[in-house]
């Protein structure tokens, strides 16, 4: 193991609470060999330009991380390249001048701070690189002058080639502060492709909600155009329907033609079947009896992830919550956030699955800002400002970056663990998992309730519910301790392997899997493509 002495400390960071040194944080993630957030690069035969820069654009445009040049890596072992100071101020020299020169990247990013020179107890040096996430309105990080084919993230241990879409909808949230992309006016578009029921029973939710507002005594045209769903360019004398608009009133066919957006498909699941052969128990899709705009996939879904909870909900006919939990609020922000962040002009679902033990929220696109802000609070920075401005004017999707915070407090005062946000990329989707296990690893107590397929109306959404009396809590906690003990036994076992002996699907214990890395009983040393194992932590 190598053991580092830092020769600078001006830049610190936290590993589990604790502030480190960057040097300390190096000799911690050496332990736990090279991942998503650090990269090893061998040295030895002069300054890797390369491979540095394809790892800069990659952690710069996913969630930065660590270069650390010096370090080679023999058997899945990490030992120093043996490189004296004098060629780590040259290294040094190398990176600021390949740094600002736009041929090599396009913007440097790094200020002194960010680089250290480490010294390790054997007499070696290492020079450590912290990249930071790039602000969205800086993406795309690239190579060269031309962004296209040479644009890279991070997936795992490895760096990717960004596709063209990526690096186009990179571009689209640079410029969301000029013009947010729910905003744009879409050609040819009238109130024919408007769903009038739809529209009428957002009207319905807003006079309530609203009791006495001029607003409820305008037309539908008026009262459209008043929430931004048909606007008009001042610049250009255009006007028309937003794709804002669209998207939450719209018909089915009208949101997924080609001048709008031509991917969507919301999508949500139940998986509340213990057969493995069963791949859902009820689906909300565009199946052409109901104009899947956004307001009525979420009217139609909001209630049956609800029902998930075990404090009675109700809704009245408008929707609307007559009597409410911080958990139902923070279920239903969840969701809200979920449509109102999606990225519409990229490939990809917005997918909501229910399974019995957590609720999963994805969504195209990635984070606007860092997962540290995110948690901090107060960083609004919104893609769908207009899709926002809907739902806030029904009470629903908190404004001012304090979204976060009203979900974890609606888990935390149930005792369930804190829901999870997590970027993944190629394609990029933020996945929210929204966990009905507590704190002591065990499912909710309370019955979990089935639900049959509503059926398809515009008003509102009907269900019938089954209760099973079985609680779960033991069976999780001896899954739990089926799969510490299967890694005991092989450290090398796969997931699929683990499925078999516990008797559950592989997406079952990947959610496991996950929830003891959180709390630390399980490191993964190496990855999957080479050979790696578990270790669990006792």
């Amino acid at each position: 193991m190598i053991k580092i002495q830092y020769a600078f400390s001006n830049k610190k960071g936290k590993i589990n609470g604790n502030t480190m040194n960057i040097a300390e944080q190096i000799s911690l993630k050496l332990q736990l060999k090279e991942n998503s957030e650090v990269e090893y690069k061998s040295a030895a035969g002069g300054f890797p330009k390369a491979e540095f820069w394809r790892s800069f654009s990659a952690l710069a445009n996913t969630n930065g991380g660590t270069i650390v040049l010096g370090v080679k890596e023999k058997n899945h072992k990490f030992t120093p390249d043996g490189l004296s100071e004098e060629v780590i101020a040259k290294y040094r020299k190398q990176f600021w001048d390949d740094a600002h020169n736009k041929s090599c990247v396009n913007i440097p990013l790094l200020v002194e701070s960010d680089i250290e020179e480490i010294k390790t107890d054997g007499g070696q040096y290492l020079l450590a690189f912290r990249i930071p996430r790039a602000q969205y309105d800086l993406r795309p990080i690239h190579l060269t002058l031309t962004p296209f084919g040479h644009t890279y993230k991070r997936r795992d241990e490895g760096d990717y080639l960004c596709t063209d879409d990526e690096i186009k909808q990179m571009y689209s949230d640079a410029n969301n502060m000029r013009a947010s992309a729910d905003s744009r006016i879409l050609r040819g578009y009238s109130i024919d492709d408007i769903d009038m029921s739809t529209l009428h029973q957002y009207r319905r939710a807003y006079d309530i909600k609203h009791e006495n507002h001029p607003w409820t005594e305008v037309d539908d045209k008026q009262f459209l155009e008043n929430i931004g769903a048909y606007r008009k360019d001042r610049a250009t004398s255009t006007e028309g329907f937003t794709v804002a608009g669209m998207l939450m009133f719209g018909k089915t066919n009208s949101i997924t033609d080609p001048e709008c957006c031509q991917e969507f498909f919301p999508d949500y699941c139940e998986h509340l079947s213990g057969d493995p052969q069963i791949r859902w128990t009820n689906r909300i899709y565009s199946d052409g009896t109901w104009e899947a705009n956004l307001y009525q996939f979420f009217t139609r879904v909001l209630p049956l992830l609800q029902h998930a909870l075990p404090v009675p909900f109700s809704l009245d006919n408008n929707q609307m919550r007559n009597n409410t939990t911080t958990a139902h609020v923070a279920l239903r922000e969840a969701f809200a956030n979920s449509l109102i962040h999606a990225a519409y002009t990229v490939r990809g679902n917005i997918v909501i699955d229910r399974y019995f033990d957590r609720i999963v929220l994805s969504n195209p696109g990635t984070m606007l800002v860092s997962m540290e802000e995110y948690y901090e609070g107060g960083h609004s920075v919104c893609r769908n400002p207009v899709i926002q401005k809907m739902f806030v004017f029904l009470g629903i999707g908190e404004k001012g970056g304090t979204g976060a915070d009203v979900i974890a407090k609606g888990w935390k005062d149930n005792g369930w663990s804190i829901p999870t946000v997590e970027e993944k990329n190629n394609p990029d989707r933020i996945e929210t998992c929204l966990s009905l296990v507590n704190r002591t690893n065990k499912t909710t107590e309370t019955a979990i309730a089935t639900t049959e397929t509503p059926a398809a109306t515009t008003e509102t959404s009907s269900y019938t519910t089954e209760t099973t009396t079985e609680s779960p809590s033991r069976t999780t906690k001896t899954t739990t301790e089926t799969i510490i003990g299967s890694i005991r036994n092989n450290p090398k076992i796969t997931t699929k392997e683990i499925a078999a002996v516990c008797g559950i699907t592989e997406d079952g214990v990947a959610y496991h899997i996950k929830k003891l890395k959180q709390i630390g009983k399980l490191i993964r040393i190496g990855g999957s493509r080479n050979g790696g194992e578990w270790k669990v932590v006792e």
